[in-house]
């Protein structure tokens, strides 16, 4: 039995950096992973589908172009060589990541890892070899997540998770998706914009309910207007009949018929199979496991990161919580989870957020000041002929700290990233807006949203007062 200072069971987002993070701390590491290095993030989930989404804005900004003053003729989409990008994309990062567990001497095991006990851990490889048992120390799980599909729906080639979506040859002609959360509308985006014939159907009474009313409103718009996707909210999608021409349902009293239905109701935690019972844990009610603040379960020498323990469920939420990890389990210094996290949406256009929202604010009871401002209002927004949209910053009207942020607009999955730093760090909305920030550029809205919160805005019109 090889034996291990830390064994990590799956090498996604928040396993093989928890891995890499142990290694340099000095552990003798192990990686456990029963399909490909990178997990759902870097194979079916966020990269590939960046891919295909930067290639579908493109396409739509090649038609838009007229307005800058570029006409351009008979765009046309090649899918295949758009798979095939989206292949290389998702090899090339795979390939990555392997070189760095070889570099940092992180031993590879190919196979499902379960606990035999709190110090042993089973790995299965290939149908008919004997499993492997290694010694750990510490263990880590980070098994991730993977799409939910309700047990009323049909298991039929029509019927398809996100995963099963980036692994189509073609286009369908038209798209039913069944849910209206930030992967459900990040699909339809990408596919309305590559000109498929989009349905979406909610249950709840709107899309995107994570987001504020305010900026759902900016990207529910654009995607009804301007990419033509057809949203139902309030109703479930029932009496799903599949056939060899398509996919047909009732929504409410109306009939849906769509080439494919794109299942998106949300993601459940990868446990079974774990054998947790074995080291003295169990999965939740809702099959998470459960930890502390130090990513810390209830058996003394496991922990747990990602998707498997609930929280965002976000991929960078998973690398900072795997590093944390890493570092606890070796006996640093003893840290706590990050508590702010960005979140951000690739639909068109992009949303972010981070910290506390509006909503959040005005439910606790809190005493804060709002500053908006508007794409429109920008001279870099204006340039590029891109001003839908605008940033919100949520402030402690007291003390004037900067609590929360919003933006919705071309760029937004990035610019949240300042702030981010400024919720973190406790800034101060005029700290955030004396800071210089160089002009014509987006990063500009984030001064003007903070010299709005004070009403001091020089680049936006005087908000009407009542006399």
């Amino acid at each position: 039995m090889e034996k291990y200072d830390v064994v990590v069971i799956g090498a996604g987002p928040g396993g093989y950096p928890a891995g890499i993070r142990a290694s340099q701390l000095g552990a003798r590491v192990a990686i456990v992973e029963k399909e490909e290095l990178g997990g759902t993030c870097l194979n079916w989930g966020c990269i590939p589908t960046k891919t295909w989404i930067a290639a579908a804005g493109l396409s739509a900004e090649l038609a838009d172009a007229q307005a800058l003053g570029i006409v351009v003729k008979d765009v046309r989409v090649d899918f295949a060589a758009m798979a095939m990008h989206k292949n290389d994309v998702v090899d090339t990062l795979r390939n990555g990541v392997n070189q760095l567990l070889k570099a940092n001497g992180i031993v590879l095991y190919n196979g499902a890892g379960s606990f035999k006990d709190r110090n042993r851990i089973s790995v299965k490889g290939k149908a008919g070899s004997a499993p492997v048992v290694l010694g750990a120390e510490r263990t880590i799980i980070a098994t991730g997540s993977k799409s939910a599909v309700p047990a009323f729906l049909p298991r039929h080639k029509r019927v398809i998770d996100s995963r099963a979506f980036l692994e189509l040859k073609k286009l369908p002609r038209s798209l039913m998706v069944m849910g209206g959360g930030y992967i459900g509308c990040e699909l339809a985006c990408l596919a309305a914009q590559l000109g498929v014939e989009v349905t979406i159907v909610e249950l709840l009474e709107d899309i995107l309910v994570q987001l504020d009313g305010d900026v759902r409103r900016e990207v529910r718009s654009h995607m009804e207007k301007k990419l033509k996707i057809r949203i139902l909210t309030g109703n479930a999608i029932e009496d799903v009949k599949c056939g060899d021409k398509g996919v047909a349902a009732k929504v409410g009293k109306e009939s849906i018929k769509a080439d494919l239905l794109l299942v998106s109701v949300g993601r459940q935690p990868v446990t079974v199979g774990l054998e947790l019972k074995n080291a003295g844990l169990s999965a939740g009610d809702r099959g998470f496991v459960g930890v502390d603040d130090h990513c810390r379960t209830a058996a003394a020498p496991v922990y747990a990161v990602g998707d498997v323990i609930g929280g965002m469920m976000l991929a960078h939420a998973a690398t900072s919580e795997g590093i944390i990890a890493a570092e606890n389990a070796c006996g640093g210094k003893l840290r706590r989870s990050e508590s702010i996290v960005p979140a951000v949406i690739f639909t068109a256009p992009e949303a972010a957020t981070v910290g506390v929202s509006e909503a959040d604010a005005k439910r606790d009871g809190l005493k804060v000041s709002i500053g908006k401002f508007p794409y429109r209002a920008l001279g870099r927004a204006l340039a590029v002929a891109r001003t839908e949209g605008f940033v919100k910053l949520i402030a402690d009207a007291e003390t004037d700290q900067v609590l929360g942020a919003a933006v919705v607009g071309v760029h937004a999955t990035d610019l949240i990233a300042e702030a981010a730093i400024a919720v973190r760090n406790e800034m101060t909305v005029e700290e955030l807006g004396r800071t210089i920030h160089a002009h014509p550029t987006f990063g500009e809205l984030w001064m003007e949203a903070a010299h709005a919160v004070h009403g001091t805005a020089v680049h936006a019109a005087p908000s009407r007062r009542r006399k």
